[in-house]
């Protein structure tokens, strides 16, 4: 990568105790990675123990999280509702862990049995499966019957997505996470001509004609003047928004 100016943007998936390894962060760093996803599944310890998310147990995620970020690496993660000892508390618990967490890129979805897992197997015994998994997350699809009851769980999943990417809370957590991110210098800017066509159509489609432009603009003046070198993320981060608010309002819509 250094031999040659650092051409690639690298990510990769890793599990939440990479929090524990200075040394090997501050390596990939070095090496040209920018982001990691991690599947932190869900905030509630004991649906963690359900399933068997022995790295995610008995440690402060959030601080994991943040600890993570300071190094310079972008953490983005997925999470699950509907486990057996999800109480009707965990929509509102996620909303919270993810905005104090300030991941920007959070994926939400629904619980479902993938062929051939434990969990299959489980619900097979117990008499709750109801088909194969279509491994589709944004049709509201599950597929075995869930502890709680169908219509609460659905219901508090829309929630969780339309508060997380409604553009208060989606920009209120990317403010967060630029405020407090310090990536190392990059040797090399790479100019590509689409990252100016990307950025005044951002401009234009949700900063003049979307519904969101208070807080785009705040962002972008907040950005180029407080962080100029995480600007290009800004915008990044705006675009992913208004994708995630497209299928938010997809899911909600069923």
């Amino acid at each position: 990568m250094d031999s040659h100016k650092y051409p690639f943007y690298l990510n990769t998936e890793v599990s939440i105790n990479i929090a524990d390894d200075d040394q090997l962060m501050d390596l990939m760093i070095k090496a040209g990675f920018e982001s990691v996803f991690i599947g932190i599944e869900s905030p509630n310890e004991e649906s963690l123990v359900e399933c068997n998310k022995t790295q995610n147990q008995n440690r402060d995620m959030i601080e994991s999280v943040h600890k993570i970020q300071s190094r310079g690496l972008e953490v983005q993660a997925g999470f699950i509702v509907g486990f057996d000892n999800d109480s009707h508390n965990i929509f509102e618990e996620l909303i919270e862990f993810i905005q104090k967490s300030g991941i920007v890129t959070a994926m939400v979805g629904l619980l479902n049995a993938p062929k051939g897992t434990k969990l299959e197997e489980r619900l097979i015994s117990e008499g709750r499966l109801l088909s194969d998994f279509t491994g589709n997350n944004t049709d509201l699809s599950i597929n075995f019957v869930p502890s709680m009851d169908y219509n609460k769980l659905i219901s508090g999943y829309k929630q969780i997505i339309d508060t997380i990417y409604s553009p208060k809370y989606f920009y209120e957590r990317t403010m967060f996470f630029l405020k407090k991110f310090n990536p190392p210098q990059k040797k090399v800017f790479h100019f590509n001509s689409n990252y100016s066509v990307a950025l005044f159509k951002s401009m234009f489609k949700l900063g003049v004609i979307g519904k969101e432009r208070y807080y785009y603009w705040k962002l972008f003046v907040w950005t180029l003047f407080r962080k100029p070198q995480l600007f290009s993320l800004a915008i990044l981060f705006s675009i992913y928004g208004f994708h995630f608010r497209k299928i938010s309002d997809n899911a909600s819509s069923i």
